[in-house]
C-alpha cells in the first residue's frame, strides 16, 4: 500500500498538548471529524493499553502510537507536531516532538508492513528535524511527502557525466548481448540520488538501494526496488544480498544472468560493470534444487532478518560486536531440536507485538541477542523464543577452519529441518545464511561503517 493514500493534509496539525494522552485526544478529533463513526473513546483505550504495555517511541523524538480495531477502512492516519515537547515515559529523557497514529482495521492483512513503513520513513533523522522545523503545516506536509521520494527526492543530473552515459549505453549493449534478464543497479553509487528517467526503457531494471523509495514516483519506472543496506563503500557491496532477495521474491529466476551496474558509494560515478550468472552464483547453496526459500518462510520475512543481522553485525550492543543466530522456518521440527538455555522472553505475549516485521520488535531483538543461543522464528515472522539451544549434529558438511560453535549449530539444523539459518560473527562482523548444510557468506567480514 502507498503510503501517501493514508495521509492527508487536514489529519496534519500542531499540538496544543504537554502529554501523551492529551496528545492522542487532537489526533483521535481530527480523525473522528472525517470518520463520525469511530469511537474515540474506545481507541483511545487502546492506544493507551498499548502505550502502557510497550513503548511506542522510536527514537529521534518520533512516537508511532497504533492500535487495530474495528474501523470499516483500512487504514486511517494522523500526524501531530510540538515544537515544545511532549512527556512520555518510553522515550526516556527526551521529549517527543512528533506523533504519528495509525489507526487500522482489524482485518487489515498488511498492517506489519505498513506500520513498518512509516517507522522506516521516521528513522532517518535529517527528514524528522526537517519535519519539525517546519515554518508551517503546509510546509510539513510537503516535507513528508518529498521523504517519500528517498533517493530520489534530490535528483542528481548525473545523464549530463560523459562517463555515466557510457556506463549506461553499454550495459544495455551488454545486457542484450549476454541475454540477461535484468539490469541490477545500485543507486547508492550516487548522493541525493540519480534522474533515472528513460534509461532503460528498453529492460527489465531493478534497484537496489539502502533507502526507502516508492517505484511508482521513478519516472524510468523501475520493475522492482530491493531496499538492502549496505555499510561498505566497496562497488557492489549489496550484490550478494540483493540477488538473495530478488530470487526468494521471484523477481529474477535461477537461469538468469543479470547485468550489474554500480560504483563506490557516494562517488556520483558509475564505473562497474558486471555479469552474474545467478545458477553459477548460488549452485553450492542450491545443491540441485531451486527452492531456496522453505516453503512455510515469506520473502519479506527473511528480508528481515537479514536487515537486523546485519544491523547487529555492524553496530553490535553498546560499542561491543555481538554473535548471535537465527533459525527460520520449519520451526515444528526446530522446537523438537532446540531446549531454552533461559526463560522465553517471548512468551505470552501477542503474535503480532512479537512479529519480526514489527518495526518495535527491532530494538528488542538486538537487546536480547546478546543471550547464549538462537532465536526461533516462524515462517510469518513471529518469534517463538530466543536463548534456544540446538541439539542437531551434521557429520556431511566440513565447515572452513575458524568457525565456531554457532556457525556449526547453524549448518546443522539447516541440514536435520528445512530452514534457513543465519550467524551474526561475533569476532568479523560477517553475516553467514546456511542452507541445508551449505553456507553463503551475505557481508565481508569487518565491514567498514558509513
Amino acid at each position: 500500500m502507498r503510503l501517501e493514500k493514508i495521509i492527508t493534509r487536514s489529519r496534519i496539525i500542531d499540538l496544543r498538548s504537554s502529554d501523551m494522552k492529551g496528545a492522542l485526544q487532537e489526533l483521535l478529533e481530527v480523525s473522528v471529524n472525517r470518520f463520525p463513526d469511530l469511537k474515540q473513546d474506545v481507541l483511545l483505550r487502546g492506544l493507551l493499553q498499548r502505550e502502557n504495555t510497550m513503548t511506542t517511541y522510536l527514537g529521534f523524538g518520533v512516537a508511532l502510537p497504533h492500535v487495530r480495531a474495528k474501523i470499516g477502512r483500512r487504514y486511517v492516519l494522523a500526524i501531530g507536531r510540538s515544537r515544545s515537547g511532549i512527556r512520555h515515559d518510553g522515550a526516556k529523557d527526551e521529549p517527543i516532538h512528533l506523533i504519528m497514529m495509525l489507526l487500522a482495521d482489524e482485518k487489515a492483512r498488511d498492517y506489519l508492513q505498513v506500520l513498518a513503513s512509516v517507522a522506516r520513513l521516521v528513522k532517518e533523522a535529517d527528514l524528522v528535524k526537517s519535519l519539525i522545523d517546519a515554518p508551517t503545516i503546509d510546509d510539513l506536509h510537503d516535507r513528508l511527502f518529498a521523504g517519500f521520494g528517498g533517493i530520489m527526492a534530490k535528483p542528481v543530473q548525473a545523464q549530463q557525466n560523459r562517463i555515466n552515459r557510457l556506463m549506461i549505453r553499454e550495459a544495455q549493449r551488454v545486457a542484450e548481448g549476454a541475454a540477461c534478464g535484468a539490469i541490477m543497479v545500485f543507486g547508492d553509487t550516487f548522493v541525493g540520488g540519480l534522474d533515472f528517467d528513460n534509461w532503460f526503457s528498453k529492460n527489465k531494471a531493478i534497484l537496489v538501494t539502502r533507502n526507502l523509495i516508492d517505484t511508482n514516483d521513478v519516472k524510468s519506472g523501475f520493475a522492482e526496488t530491493i531496499q538492502v543496506r549496505s555499510f561498505s563503500n566497496q562497488r557492489l557491496a549489496q550484490l550478494r544480498s540483493a540477488m538473495l532477495v530478488a530470487l526468494t521474491r521471484g523477481i529474477i529466476a535461477f537461469n538468469d544472468r543479470v547485468c550489474c551496474l554500480g560504483g563506490v558509494v557516494g562517488s556520483n560515478q558509475f564505473d562497474t560493470l558486471v555479469v552474474v550468472d545467478v545458477e553459477r552464483e548460488f549452485q553450492r547453496l542450491m545443491t540441485g534444487r531451486n527452492d531456496l526459500l522453505p516453503q512455510d518462510v515469506k520473502p519479506e520475512v527473511l528480508e528481515r532478518v537479514i536487515a537486523v543481522a546485519t544491523e547487529l553485525a555492524v553496530e553490535g550492543r553498546e560499542g561491543r560486536p555481538v554473535g548471535c543466530l537465527f533459525v527460520v522456518g520449519d520451526t515444528a521440527k526446530v522446537e523438537k531440536l532446540t531446549k531454552p538455555l533461559v526463560l522465553n522472553p517471548f512468551y505470552g505475549y501477542k503474535e503480532e507485538d512479537r512479529n519480526i516485521l514489527n518495526p518495535f520488535m527491532d530494538e528488542t531483538v538486538k537487546e536480547f541477542s546478546s543471550i547464549d543461543g538462537a532465536f526461533v522464528i516462524r515462517g510469518d515472522g513471529v518469534v517463538l523464543s530466543a536463548g534456544s539451544l540446538i541439539q542437531a549434529t551434521d557429520n556431511e558438511h566440513t565447515l572452513p577452519s575458524g568457525l565456531g560453535s554457532r556457525h556449526a549449530a547453524a549448518a546443522a539444523i539447516s541440514v536435520a529441518t528445512d530452514c534457513i539459518s543465519l550467524v551474526v560473527s561475533s569476532s568479523t562482523g560477517q553475516v553467514t545464511l546456511f542452507r541445508r548444510g551449505v553456507m553463503l557468506p551475505l557481508t565481508d567480514k569487518k565491514m567498514a561503517t558509513s
